[in-house]
């Protein structure tokens, strides 16, 4: 006996299938071993890194690389080529430059004659601790809470203005500080539209642009923090209305229909001049203000456990 089927079953099978496959394809999770093979392959595809003396080695998502490259272009491409693996949280770079090192390492030939000034190349020798140090990569999605230092009034500023604020909370990296609190942070003003005198609401969007802590700057890219005042629109029309009917009322009292009609045009007048004081609620955001964000790109820090910022003081 053959079976025969409908449509309607054969796509439910069909649609029944994929969900089991995707299913399964989702409750994978990801082991060590194949985060770090897939770092390797991504460290030896890119074409900016020269150099393959490179390992790499996860834990729980905490990837180390370890090894020597050409440059310290070399060394932050690699960790930014980390941070973009799957299931990748955090980049230890323990990257070393080989030029910089054999510099460093080499003796200067001796000479009975003058010395002759040292090669420009061993100048770097003077700050080996810079070859040495272990640089972490933010991977992007990073929540960053920040607290304001300028208030932001949507009466009062414009699209384009910057705003200071300082980190709310520490940024942690395997238990440890990578970003103190109270690193000093910089951010921008996207778009900015204040609410006119009659119709319409303020709207802002901010995002941050630059991370300062224990001496160095690191440029950033987030998300938007967005907010919208409230409307205004219906309010201002009953209020014109309402000017409108008294008006048209009180003439029609004193002096029949034409009256009624000039009343009306006083009576509007009236109520919009009430309206025109003042303009609509606008958005204001005072300084110790709280905002969230979130990276959109990842970044590489020097990390540090102190700001060591003496340049701005907190609003307290």
């Amino acid at each position: 006996m053959q079976l025969q089927l409908s449509r309607r079953q054969y796509f439910t099978i069909i649609s029944t299938l994929l969900v089991v496959t995707l299913l399964m394809g989702c409750s994978h999770k990801r082991t060590d071993a194949e985060i770090a093979s897939e770092v390797q392959d991504k460290i030896n595809a890119d074409p900016n890194i020269s150099t393959k003396q490179i390992s790499a080695g996860d834990t729980n998502g905490v990837v180390t690389l370890s090894g020597s490259v050409n440059s310290d272009l070399e060394r932050i491409a690699a960790a930014n080529d980390a941070s973009q693996v799957e299931g990748v949280k955090t980049v230890v770079n323990n990257l070393q430059v080989a030029a910089a090192s054999a510099a460093a390492s080499t003796p200067a030939p001796h000479s009975s004659s003058t010395p002759s000034p040292l090669p420009r190349q061993r100048t770097r020798s003077a700050h080996p601790e810079f070859v040495n140090t272990t640089v972490v990569t933010i991977p992007a999605g990073t929540p960053l809470s920040v607290r304001l230092i300028d208030s932001i009034d949507s009466d009062q500023n414009k699209t384009g203005d910057k705003f200071r604020a300082s980190l709310e909370s520490s940024i942690l990296a395997d238990g440890r500080v990578i970003v103190p609190k109270d690193a000093d942070v910089d951010g921008e003003i996207v778009s900015l539209d204040s609410a006119g005198h009659f119709t319409g609401r303020s709207e802002i969007s901010l995002a941050l642009t630059r991370l300062s802590f224990n001496g160095k700057t690191y440029d950033i890219e987030t998300d938007q923090y967005k907010k919208e005042g409230a409307s205004r629109g219906k309010r201002t029309a009953e209020t014109v209305g309402g000017g409108a009917a008294v008006g048209a009322l009180i003439g029609g009292l004193t002096n029949g229909g034409k009256g009624a009609a000039i009343g009306a045009g006083i009576g509007a007048g009236a109520g919009t001049g009430v309206q025109a004081v003042t303009k609509g609620p606008q958005i204001r955001l005072p300084s110790e203000t709280v905002l969230e964000f979130r990276l959109n790109a990842p970044v590489t820090v020097e990390p540090s456990a102190s700001s060591r910022n003496l340049g701005r003081t907190r609003v307290e």
